[in-house]
């Protein structure tokens, strides 16, 4: 992993989420939609730790659509020793 700190946005739905990363500065680095399944939630995982330390988060809809992506970004988190959930 390199030492670039991002935040990631996710916003939920029953299907699919879909996901931007942004650097230090707040440029978008990158967007990408995944399936809302474990598969989707596991492929997000990997797809956003390529782009460095996970900082901040934030999510729409943590309830019942983002319940599974919000612990898998939590992890995510916790594992590259980033900052609290935005």
């Amino acid at each position: 992993m390199n030492d670039v700190m991002v935040a990631v946005g996710v916003d939920t739905h029953t299907d699919v989420h879909v996901v931007a990363v942004l650097d230090q500065t707040g440029r978008l680095l990158a967007t990408r939609d995944f399936p809302a399944t474990i598969r989707g939630y596991a492929q997000l995982a990997t797809w956003i730790e390529s782009f460095g330390t996970v900082d901040k988060v934030g999510m729409e809809g943590t309830g019942h659509f983002g319940a599974w992506p919000a612990a898998v970004l939590d992890r995510v988190r916790a594992e590259g020793g980033g900052g609290r959930p935005a």
